[in-house]
């Protein structure tokens, strides 16, 4: 399973103290079938928490997905910022997941190093 997020994600992230850690854990809840929302056409919904506290006051990342293959994640907001998103957004977000979801390892890499996507590594792996 490869995780990564976008430019945008990355900069929100790193300005409210999400770190990789969290991000992978709401993955690794994911592939055991804890899904917060499906919003379907390749997109879910996870909760993160916020540092120091619980997920359900934290953050809401919407994440394309593709069980046991990858995750891209694309947009997080505060729920107390946001409640929602706007329909005319979850089909933009709906684009943007399909187009990492189906981008070949070329591609990817590509935009790794234009830096468009960050990729989360795996610490366990390191250990």
């Amino acid at each position: 399973m490869r995780i990564f997020k976008t430019k945008w994600l990355a900069r929100f992230a790193r300005r409210e103290g999400i770190d990789d850690q969290s991000l992978r854990e709401a993955i690794e809840r994911a592939e055991q079938g804890l899904i917060d929302a499906d919003l379907g056409g390749g997109l879910i919904k996870q909760r993160v928490a916020r540092p120091g506290r619980g997920r359900s006051g934290g953050y809401r990342m919407i994440v394309g997905y593709r069980v046991k293959d990858r995750a891209v994640f694309l947009l997080g907001f505060a729920k107390n910022e946001r409640e929602n998103i706007e329909d005319n957004e979850l089909l933009t977000l709906r684009s943007q997941a399909e187009r990492w979801l189906v981008a070949d390892a070329a591609r990817l890499q590509k935009e790794l190093e234009l830096g468009n996507l960050q990729e989360i590594n795996h610490d366990e792996e390191n250990e």
